[in-house]
């Protein structure tokens, strides 16, 4: 791999799917607004909860029906970590990836955020989605996540209860942190490692980005302040009421994470990296500066870069069908 940024252009570029791409921004957006504010308005458990059972029903019952929309999984796997039970679902691919792909979403999201993904990444091969641990989801949190050491030794756990030994991790927004944060501390289950506008990597969040977040960090004021803010992210794109936005919608507002602030994983760290990294940056991103890109492209010793021009946050989403054409010409280059 040469490291240079590829740029995608074209008409696909040009051109954004359209469907339920805004919902990943709306699911990964919120990951600004663990500030002091919201800390001090938190409730004393040291673990992430639900404010009633009331408002966990509400969400069960729009997760299942956001759930709808993937394919059906061949497996449902609950494995058991030193920080909780993390919920992992195995879906059969059809393609020949030497290992499985192991998805982490963004920040107050879950498993169906990947709804657009899953068909064509399945073609790639086999596919595991994780609820992150300590988020609204089926993941059940039970000890205090403390510190980024604490968020890498329970994936790592979830990843060592699986059947496989080696995996291609794949983390969206937060998910990206999640996937480097293991990469730089536990690497060993870690074939390569994709990340998507990963936050807290290639670059700081912009305060303009992080002073806009705070209504959403505020579940009791109207729904209208979080979806100005979650269509901003996502390139001016309108919310509609669909069940994955009632899922995250429900998530944010009747669950309290107990998470620590990510640290920005510096360039020493990423300079270690020793797997093959894929960093797909979207040019118009408000999670991240201009410069992400070429930072990636600088620091990652065995890196391919791919720059979306015009895509918002929510690139996954906007062009599901070309990353994972792009995932899978990675791979191919790995072996």
């Amino acid at each position: 791999m040469d490291g240079r940024t590829e740029v995608v252009s074209g008409e696909t570029a040009r051109r954004p799917r359209r469907g339920r791409w805004w919902l990943i921004a709306l699911a990964t957006s919120v990951v600004v607004v663990a500030t002091g504010i919201v800390f001090a308005l938190r409730t004393p458990s040291p673990v992430g909860h639900w404010d009633s059972a009331a408002g966990r029903d509400r969400f069960v019952r729009a997760y299942a029906a956001a759930f709808a929309d993937l394919p059906v999984p061949q497996r449902t796997i609950d494995v058991r970590t030193d920080f909780g039970v993390v919920r992992v679902y195995r879906f059969a691919g059809s393609g020949d990836a030497s290992a499985p792909l192991v998805l982490l979403p963004g920040r107050a999201s879950a498993s169906p955020v990947w709804a657009d993904n899953l068909p064509s990444l399945l073609r790639v091969g086999d596919v595991y989605t994780v609820d992150l641990l300590g988020e609204p989801g089926m993941s059940v949190q039970d000890r205090p996540i403390g510190d980024d050491g604490d968020q890498a030794r329970w994936l790592h756990q979830t990843l060592d209860g699986l059947p496989e030994d080696r995996f291609h991790l794949v983390g969206l927004s937060i998910g990206g942190w999640t996937a480097v944060n293991l990469a730089v501390r536990q690497p060993e289950l870690i074939a390569t490692l994709t990340v998507i506008d990963p936050v807290y990597v290639f670059a700081d969040m912009p305060i303009g980005t992080i002073l806009r977040s705070l209504p959403a960090a505020l579940p009791w004021l109207p729904k209208s302040w979080r979806d100005g803010f979650n269509s901003w992210t996502a390139g001016g794109a309108p919310v509609e009421d669909v069940p994955v936005a009632d899922m995250i919608e429900a998530g944010m507002r009747h669950y309290t994470l107990r998470l620590p602030q990510p640290t920005r994983i510096g360039p020493d760290a990423l300079t270690g990296l020793d797997m093959p990294v894929l960093a797909v940056i979207a040019g118009n991103s408000v999670m991240h500066d201009g410069h992400a890109a070429a930072t990636a492209e600088r620091v990652l010793p065995d890196g391919t870069v791919r720059l979306y021009p015009g895509a918002s946050h929510a690139v996954n989403g906007e062009h599901p069908d070309e990353i994972a054409a792009d995932i899978a010409g990675f791979l191919r280059q790995a072996r």
